[in-house]
């Protein structure tokens, strides 16, 4: 593990605070609803005496009695649900609820590390490039077309940009609906503030809400922990960016932001063919964002890498204007 003990210590401490949140705020939930509907607290007080019942059932082997038992149990959880929704409130009010349903807030799945245990140390290793902060923020609910002119037409493409990025959000939408099953790649083509960071990071979040491992790294931060990975010249530093580059080639999913504002060289190209080409053959999926069009993508990277990109990758082309700077004018404008 790259982490420093204290680290995972920290880690695990998050996890226990979690699942005594989540108790506080079951307790909090039931003492409302036993106030406002004072049923339910007999419902629920029959009910676990009718579990400590079946549990001695069980021991004496009485199928027929248990199966009484578990027909009368659903029968006051179905009761129990219906006096909740008859005052607005959800049917599994008094049960627990975590934030990751696959682990229940423990952080492992039998003696695996859930995916959400693993962000959380992608997340601690790669400080910094932590986006959750930012995905409250930029996701498809923030999201709006209202920036995309529909005034004119593009010659290159044959459509408007509001047309054009209809069709680039459907096709983004269309990747996360099928992401554990294609495997596919996305290439965002686009001038400097058209949104393609923005529909990044949008794609980020409905896949970490769905507990895919996601990392964010600019080409910059890429190459530079690329570089320590394979010349590192102390060992404290090596040894991080040894475990970094394994998370690079292993999680769900990777976003390389910015491909072309990094210093290019010979190792920066041979770097990036083995990360495309290693993901490939994992079956892991790499979003790449990038103001470079396709043919700067073969002049400055080469055709090897080209080819990967082209033959393997769903690319997208946005267009219209700088947004952020379109937002900057309005602010001062108003």
């Amino acid at each position: 593990m790259a982490l420093k003990n204290d680290q995972y210590n920290q880690i695990l401490r998050e996890y226990d605070n979690r699942m005594l949140q989540n108790k506080f705020d079951l307790d909090a939930r039931l003492k409302e609803a036993y106030c406002l509907i004072p049923e339910l607290k007999e419902l629920e007080d029959e009910m676990i005496s009718l579990s400590a019942t079946s549990g001695r059932m069980a021991l004496f082997g009485d199928d027929s009695a248990l199966k009484e038992l578990k027909a009368l149990t659903f029968k006051l959880k179905t009761r129990q649900k219906e006096l909740l929704e008859s005052k607005g409130l959800p049917s599994n009010y008094m049960e627990m609820q975590y934030q990751c349903n696959k682990c229940k807030d423990t952080g492992h799945i039998g003696n695996e590390k859930c995916s959400c245990f693993k962000q959380a140390i992608a997340d601690m290793m790669y400080s910094g490039s932590n986006i959750k902060t930012i995905l409250a923020h930029e996701n498809f609910s923030k999201f709006s077309f209202r920036y995309y002119s529909d005034d004119f037409i593009d010659e290159t493409i044959g459509l408007s940009p509001l047309s054009n990025m209809q069709k680039v959000v459907a096709g983004c939408k269309a990747f996360i609906k099928h992401f554990n099953k294609s495997h596919e790649n996305l290439l965002l083509l686009g001038n400097t503030g058209v949104g393609k960071t923005f529909l990044a990071n949008c794609i980020a979040k409905e896949l970490l809400d769905h507990g895919n491992t996601v990392i964010y790294l600019t080409a910059f931060r890429l190459f530079d922990i690329l570089e320590k990975h394979k010349f590192g010249k102390d060992e404290d530093s090596s040894y991080t960016a040894s475990y970094q580059f394994d998370y690079i080639l292993d999680c769900d999913l990777l976003i390389i932001d910015d491909l072309g504002t990094e210093l290019n060289n010979s190792f920066t190209n041979s770097q990036l063919y083995l990360i495309i080409n290693e993901r490939l053959l994992r079956q892991k999926s790499t979003i790449i964002s990038t103001n470079l069009s396709l043919t700067n993508i073969n002049t400055t990277y080469g055709e090897r890498i080209f080819s990967r990109i082209v033959s393997s990758y769903s690319v997208q082309r946005i267009i219209g204007e700088d947004i952020r700077l379109h937002k900057a004018v309005n602010n001062i404008n108003s």
